[in-house]
């Protein structure tokens, strides 16, 4: 037998889909659990100008809260109680968390107001998301975070705080009303556990 004929029958065996080799084909993306925040259809345009699915966030952990970025008054201890608990976690832990933050006044929160705030705050892109919905879809994410909020007079917000912990495929795991530089240690050993080991 030739070298040529070789190959061929190597190749024609290779395409045949030999059970003992895995497919090159990619597998078909899971159904997502019912019980999953990424049920809803939801589109984000991020800090960085990208628009986005929320459920571009599936595949690993997540903290996410609402805020908007004009708020001098609990919106900083939110964005202080997600570096509260980076801080907490090893160089990989960190890795396997994102950080997103929805704002809950797209109108005025554009990409370079999310982005100016990324800046000032020094927020590492590669982990943490800020990102705005279309106006009409505010309400069905807040209600789906368990997130209260009203719009005033004067064009402020007052809303409830909270840090929701998803798993990777955007299940409630937790969830902290604790803000500021100092982590909820109940919700942080939920993170922890979501995360894994260091």
């Amino acid at each position: 037998m030739t070298r040529r004929l070789s190959l061929l029958l190597m190749c024609a065996w290779l395409v045949s889909g030999h059970p003992g080799l895995v497919s090159a084909q990619p597998a078909a993306a899971t159904a997502l659990p019912r019980d999953s925040v990424y049920q809803l259809d939801l589109a984000l345009t991020t800090h960085e100008g990208r628009r986005e699915p929320w459920s571009a966030h599936r595949g690993k952990p997540q903290l996410v809260s609402m805020f908007y970025t004009s708020c001098q008054y609990i919106c900083p201890l939110i964005v202080d109680a997600g570096k509260a608990v980076e801080r907490e976690l090893g160089p990989k832990q960190r890795q396997r968390l994102g950080i997103l933050l929805i704002s809950m006044d797209p109108e005025t929160d554009t990409p370079a107001a999310l982005r100016s705030v990324v800046e000032k705050r020094r927020l590492d892109g590669t982990r943490w998301t800020l990102a705005s919905p279309q106006r009409a879809q505010v309400r069905a994410v807040a209600g789906v975070l368990g997130i209260r909020y009203r719009e005033l007079a004067d064009g402020e917000f007052n809303h409830t705080s909270a840090l929701v912990l998803l798993d990777k495929d955007g299940r409630v795991l937790a969830r902290t009303e604790q803000m500021g530089s100092q982590p909820d240690p109940e919700f942080l050993a939920a993170v922890r556990k979501a995360v894994g080991p260091e």
